[in-house]
């Protein structure tokens, strides 16, 4: 007895996507990949906390959990990326307005990539919603 197979799937490439979803995705991985090399040097060269870095260094690890989705368009790690982000959001507004001089500096550029990649993520979810997708397949027929 043979068993049916199973519906083909989608791919992953967001060239199923209208452009301003790929768009968004591309704002998503730029910002993420530029917040994980800030995250590393911040705290190994640029600012640490002791001389020659610290363990903070640690705290780029997390944002390397949702690089792999992100950089294949996968609307669920965009949709998980958005609320795991908001921790280096709030992080860069607490030391922003609590450190002074290059640390400050640095913390005023990590929120304001944060707030990019929190908005391509959300803009990516939104538009690559099945609803969405639906309509725009009805649309075109």
């Amino acid at each position: 007895m043979r068993l049916p197979m199973p519906p083909p799937r989608r791919p992953a490439s967001t060239d199923y996507f209208p452009p301003r979803a790929r768009r968004a995705n591309q704002v998503a991985s730029i910002s993420l990949i530029a917040l994980i090399a800030l995250c590393v040097a911040w705290e190994l060269w640029l600012a640490p906390l002791r001389p020659g870095g610290s363990w903070l260094v640690l705290k780029a690890a997390p944002l390397l959990a949702p690089l792999f989705g992100i950089l294949h368009g996968r609307r669920y790690t965009h949709q998980w990326g958005s609320l795991l982000i908001q921790i280096y959001l709030l992080e860069g507004l607490v030391r922003a307005t609590s450190d002074s001089g290059a640390m400050q500096q640095l913390a005023i550029a990590e929120t304001l990539l944060a707030l990019v990649f929190f908005v391509a993520t959300v803009s990516y979810a939104r538009l690559t919603a099945p609803s969405r997708l639906k309509a725009r397949a009805t649309a075109a027929d």
